[in-house]
């Protein structure tokens, strides 16, 4: 997984494009694969400058389509739409393919004209913990008292990290050269008053104003405007506009208004107004121009043109013409934003001057190193399951082939390559069902159990295994006509990997045929179950909430063990927190000595483990209470695995979770058995299914 930041900027003209140039010029020097992602950039029809800027300055050897997300219109359509969660989706979708070609992406947050600054703000936090990535706050500090910038800064790094974002640095820019001294002055007092509280805001920079930086090119404009260039090359195009001029007076008078750097702007059959603005450029007594825009769509007349194509001295001055009248023309100009474009080099300089001279660059690259958010949101999570089932393709068999969400699922499922599929069930009405839903299940294993030439083999291999039982060869293989137990005897024979089911059967449907014959893995007597719940920044583990009604203080140790190992299997470090209604030696009953006990048997099997219990829920999820109750504990307050005394305090908790706290439970997963066999519920949705086949086929790896 690549490294990255991702710049939050706070306001307009903040000055975004400076620090990107400052970051890859020091990313670039030391990584060899860097990447430049925006989740949303302004607009298909015009290639985004800053994507231009660094693509090219850097070399970067992707598509430009693969370095943003959405345009702001398609943003806000799916907004308006209510699928907020589908921008999300496809924003950490188009990342993660980049993701798969760097070492470290650098990401630049929304540039959104017109829209407020609480939906920026929402809107760059839930994708910075989407995308997992520590921010680089920017603000724009023009025209703002020390003051006022140290209560920006500090409302901005309280918002964020409220938001469980995670800080890497803060840069101030824009500040009045004669404030800087004072700001900083400021900025030390109160790292002063917060001391070690502050260490999570992490360093603060300041940067001042650079009026070189802060100015439009003609050429900036001209493209802007879309404007014809009727005289100036490149080089002279990137003269900048201090300010602009109408010319509306006669010239002599015009010229006692000149000052250096404007952008004369005139109707283009002005011809005096056009001489005597070049003359003033080969004037020592005049201040020279900037260049010329001319309106109306009038272009110099004939004799003009070659009067100044015969001139002894070369006319740099740049001269563009636009369509629109004098008055529209000096509005739109004065509109346009500077910039910083790939073939201005004098900018760029500039600007990697201003950011290197004011930015401690060892100090950032070592917060770089070091700093990764913690965060893990819901769909960061499933994301990442699909990716994992990728990377070793497992084949899973889905019993329930005729229910309208498995089909839809399957489709995804093998659009996505995240596993082969065999759908069991009558080929005719699968296919019948998938052709009016307009799916396409090319790709997808289809077999009939009823028909199936295998159905005589598993026939018996079910009757070898089950006679002591007594059942009859005729018994046997009509049981195995059953779809849970003839996807269950696949996986027996290693024909398939694993299997989901439970669509539309009860979860004794669906693993009682693994209990008969898969049987559960050496060292462990008891299946049991966990889910897992995605809260809005972190998964956690809770077991077991779906198959053991009461189980004993040695069945709770190893659903312990069994649900640590499944942690560790989906990336979540196991923290184990055994809970009760009372915490270390605060309780007594025969209820919370069971659990107490349990703890005992499961430290003495895993003492490489780090379970904590008997604990109360509150003390295993808040730090704060847990420095009271259990200070010393390495569990207490962050753990991340939480097993139940019961099913009936485990279903009911994990239910209450999911709807108070608006968070997505992905299960049960069983666990425990040889080969995955999951469940899933009667309710579930196609995404519920993508996620336990996703599942599953981690388990079979």
């Amino acid at each position: 997984m690549a490294q990255s930041v991702y710049i939050v900027a706070i306001g307009p003209q903040s000055g975004k494009s400076v620090v990107a140039l400052g970051i890859m010029e020091l990313l670039s020097r030391r990584i060899r694969r860097v990447g430049y992602f925006r989740p949303i950039i302004p607009s298909h029809d015009v290639a985004d400058n800053n994507l231009q800027l660094i693509r090219t300055r850097y070399r970067l050897h992707f598509a430009y389509d693969e370095l943003f997300a959405l345009s702001h219109d398609e943003a806000q359509h799916l907004e308006a739409e209510g699928n907020t969660d589908q921008v999300l989706k496809i924003i950490l979708d188009k990342y993660k393919h980049l993701e798969a070609k760097c070492d470290f992406i650098l990401c630049e947050g929304t540039d959104f004209s017109g829209l407020s600054l609480p939906f920026e703000f929402e809107f760059n936090a839930d994708v910075v913990n989407n995308l997992g990535s520590p921010i680089l706050l920017l603000l724009n500090c023009h025209n703002k008292s020390p003051e006022d910038i140290l209560d920006a800064l500090h409302v901005a790094q309280e918002s964020f990290l409220k938001k469980g974002c995670t800080i890497l640095a803060s840069v101030i820019n824009r500040v009045d050269p004669f404030l800087m001294e004072t700001v900083r002055e400021k900025l030390h007092e109160y790292d002063m008053e917060c001391g070690a509280c502050n260490l999570e805001c992490g360093p603060v920079y300041v940067m001042p104003e650079e009026p070189f930086l802060g100015k439009p090119t003609v050429g900036e404009i001209a493209r802007a405007l879309d404007a014809k260039v009727i005289m100036g090359d490149s080089e002279e195009l990137n003269r900048e506009v201090t300010d602009f001029k109408v010319a509306a007076m006669s010239l002599p008078h015009f010229l006692d208004h000149l000052v250096e750097g404007d952008l004369i702007i005139a109707p283009g059959d002005r011809a005096e107004i056009i001489l005597g603005s070049l003359a003033a450029n080969f004037s020592s007594t005049y201040p020279s121009i900037a260049g010329l825009l001319l309106s109306g769509g009038f272009v110099p007349d004939p004799q003009i043109s070659r009067l100044l194509q015969g001139l002894s001295y070369k006319v740099t001055v740049p001269i563009v013409s636009v369509r629109t009248d004098t008055f529209t023309t000096a509005m739109n100009a004065s509109g346009v934003p500077p910039m910083l474009t790939p073939e201005n080099d004098r900018k760029i300089a500039a600007a990697l001057g201003l950011f290197e001279a004011h930015i401690n660059l060892p100090e950032l690259e070592s917060r770089i190193a070091l700093v990764k958010s913690t965060r893990v949101t819901p769909i960061m999570f499933e994301y990442n399951l699909v990716e994992m089932a990728q990377k070793h393709r497992q084949h899973i068999v889905l019993p329930e082939g005729t229910e309208e969400r498995i089909l839809r699922a399957s489709e995804i499922l093998i659009r996505r390559g995240v596993a082969d599929i065999t759908l069991l069930g009558d080929p005719a009405v699968i296919q019948g069902t998938a052709s009016n839903l307009g799916l396409d299940l090319t790709g997808v294993a289809i077999i009939d159990p009823v028909t199936s030439p295998l159905r005589e083999d598993f026939g018996q291999t079910y009757f070898q295994l089950r006679k002591h039982k007594g059942i009859t060869e005729k018994g046997a293989f009509d049981t195995v006509a059953d779809v849970n137990y003839f996807g269950t005897m696949m996986i027996h024979k290693g024909l398939a990997d694993g299997m989901v089911s439970g669509a539309v059967h009860t979860t004794g449907d669906t693993i009682r045929p693994a209990l008969q014959f898969i049987r559960t893995q050496p060292g462990v007597s008891i299946v049991s179950s966990v889910f897992l719940m995605c809260l809005a920044d972190r998964v956690l583990v809770y077991g077991d909430c779906a198959v053991n009604p009461d189980p004993n203080a040695q069945e709770l140790a190893e659903i312990a063990i069994s649900s640590a190992q499944t942690a560790k299997l989906y990336g979540i470090e196991p923290l184990v927190a055994m809970c009760s209604y009372a915490t270390g030696t605060s309780g007594k009953g025969a209820d919370v000595d069971k659990v107490r006990e349990a703890t005992r048997i499961a430290k003495e099997l895993r003492p490489d483990l780090k379970i904590e219990g008997p604990i109360q829920y509150d003390a295993a999820v808040d730090a704060g209470v847990a420095k009271t109750k259990l200070p010393e504990s390495q569990v207490a307050g962050k753990a991340t695995v939480f097993i139940f005394p019961d099913l009936n305090t485990g279903n009911n908790l994990y239910k209450a979770v999911q709807r108070s706290a608006n968070a997505v439970a992905i299960g049960p997963v069983l666990q425990g058995l040889n080969k995955p066999v999951n469940d899933l519920s009667r309710g579930c949705t196609v995404p519920d299914i993508v996620n336990t086949v996703a599942i599953t086929a981690i388990q079979a790896q």
